[in-house]
């Protein structure tokens, strides 16, 4: 019997602009670099991992510690556009790329193992992951998307809004009631789906919701949903900064 072995591989997104945190890929976490953080991360699950960047400064600051990376334009809207040019520019074969976010340096071996595996159903075009929220007031908060899935833990909508609405139950007892989930940002494509998503327009609810996801769902393609319980700290702003150092001292 054959049996087919799948190729993954991860592409890390990583701009120097940034409107709240100029830089922050460069910047220090507990004597390493942010990307640095991110890169050792994926090398523990994926046997090949490149940075994909705009910027000479991130560039050289991967090749210093022994990374790859590639140079790609820097006129992408997104990230899932700038891996698409890395994917060409490295002619990889792989058949699925894995988009981590360059601002996690959290990410754990197990939400990448997790992810990975959705790809053994082979309904699943795009893989991503949900995280059982603790609170309602965690839920409510716009800047954590929630995932919405059918039976078979396809995504059916995401959205900024608390979705679903909870009838005939006091709000402080709607997390008792469903199982909310918070989206966690990190993908995985099929090598020719992600050649394809990034060739079309934005869509109406895309736009409506600024969820780059909608306009995959609302085009037909499938998103299966791994579901992890691994706390993540994402960087955007300098505060986060901090709160990912305390965070490094507590796992310490």
């Amino acid at each position: 019997m054959y049996l087919c072995i799948m190729k993954f591989i991860a592409i890390i997104p990583a701009r120097y602009a940034s409107t709240r945190f100029p830089g922050k890929p460069l910047a220090m976490l507990d004597g390493k670099t942010v990307i640095q953080r991110v890169y050792e991360q994926a090398v523990k699950v994926l046997e090949e991992a490149y940075v994909a960047t705009d910027d000479e400064r991130i560039y050289e600051a991967v090749e210093a510690f022994g990374g790859k990376a590639v140079m790609t334009s820097p006129n992408h809207k997104s990230g899932t556009d700038r891996i698409q040019e890395a994917a060409m520019k490295i002619g990889t074969d792989a058949d699925v790329i894995i988009n981590i976010q360059g601002d996690e340096p959290f990410i754990h071996p197990s939400q990448l193992s997790t992810v990975k595996s959705l790809f053994d159903d082979p309904r699943t075009q795009i893989a991503t992951l949900g995280k059982p929220f603790e609170s309602i007031e965690a839920a409510e908060n716009p800047n954590s998307p929630k995932i919405v899935t059918d039976i078979d833990g396809y995504a059916m909508y995401f959205s900024r809004s608390v979705i679903p609405f909870i009838r005939g139950k006091e709000r402080a007892e709607w997390t008792q009631s469903f199982p909310f989930l918070k989206h966690i940002g990190l993908y995985a494509y099929r090598r020719e789906v992600l050649a394809a998503v990034t060739k079309l327009p934005q869509s109406p609810l895309e736009l409506a919701e600024s969820l780059e996801q909608l306009r995959w769902l609302q085009n037909g393609y499938r998103i299966k949903v791994g579901i992890t319980e691994t706390e993540t700290v994402g960087i955007d702003t300098p505060e986060d900064l901090q709160r990912a150092e305390e965070f490094l001292r507590t796992r310490k």
